[in-house]
């Protein structure tokens, strides 16, 4: 019975300070398996802060932290996604009060009859002249899958320090805002602000852009406006996204950009807490 108990202790005594291993002779841990395990009852992992044991909750997976750290308890979020339909990823909304003002030595270079030929889908907004960035509606996207369609929806208000005039002459002044992403044009409109029998008169300006199949990764977005052209409006401010007058305030004129992100999924969201 000594022998027998000398026995037991001495190899409790290497269990808790010799690595151990099954089918394998060269355990590379203080429990090494080479094979496979089945646990038939709980799995804890201890927590050195407050000596206790943490099992983890329902549908919950152990995520290893690297080495010298414990695993950790972590839920795994994996939305119910259906093959090659679309899905709202992304979406997001910004909004600037600082807009951009124009006064008639802004007019653009480019003549009347050239701006179809100029205004084309891919092109720099680099190469364009006298587009001034709205700044604050300036941001960063990013694209998970090969299939997407995103969508922008820009909204201003446009508005000219233009006096009253009757119902003849004809002072106005035509601009243009695109939307960029990489800084290449993917949607422009153009419009005119005709002077009124009321004077600063201001239009609300709106534009939606899509894009198919953006490449996967980080894409900046941009809105840019340009003043074209002036009518009987040589000496006229134009303001997009800002006030010249207190008719209405930067609330009022504030400038807005809403961008969706619609993708067929190919990858799941990332563990969380």
């Amino acid at each position: 019975m000594k022998k027998l108990l000398s026995t037991l202790l001495f190899t409790m005594g290497l269990l808790a300070t010799a690595q151990v291993g099954v089918k394998t002779n060269a355990p590379k841990a203080k429990l090494d398996v080479n094979g496979d395990i089945n646990f038939r009852n709980k799995i804890g992992v201890f927590n050195a802060a407050d000596n206790t044991v943490f099992q983890g909750n329902n549908d919950q997976l152990l995520v290893s932290r690297g080495e010298g750290f414990p695993p950790i308890w972590k839920s795994l979020r994996i939305p119910e996604y259906e093959p090659n339909k679309f899905y709202l990823i992304y979406n997001n909304s910004f909004s600037d009060k600082v807009g951009a003002t124009f006064t008639s030595a802004d007019d653009s270079s480019v003549a009347f009859a050239s701006r179809g030929a100029t205004f084309t889908k891919g092109k720099a907004l680099s190469s364009l002249p006298n587009f001034k960035k709205i700044d604050g509606l300036s941001k960063s996207i990013s694209v998970f899958s090969t299939q997407s369609k995103a969508y922008f929806q820009f909204e201003t208000v446009v508005q000219a320090d233009f006096g009253a005039v009757g119902t003849t002459g004809d002072t106005s002044i035509d601009y243009a805002c695109g939307i960029f992403v990489d800084g290449k044009l993917v949607n422009l409109r153009q419009r005119n602000l005709k002077a009124i029998t009321s004077s600063y008169p201001f239009l609300t300006h709106t534009q939606i852009g899509i894009v198919d199949n953006l490449a996967k990764g980080d894409h900046t977005v941009d809105v840019a406006c340009t003043r074209l052209g002036s009518y009987g409006a040589s000496t006229n401010k134009l303001t997009i996204g800002t006030y010249v007058f207190s008719n209405i305030n930067d609330f009022i004129s504030q400038s807005s950009l809403k961008v969706d992100v619609y993708e067929v999924p190919e990858v799941f969201n990332s563990i969380i807490n």
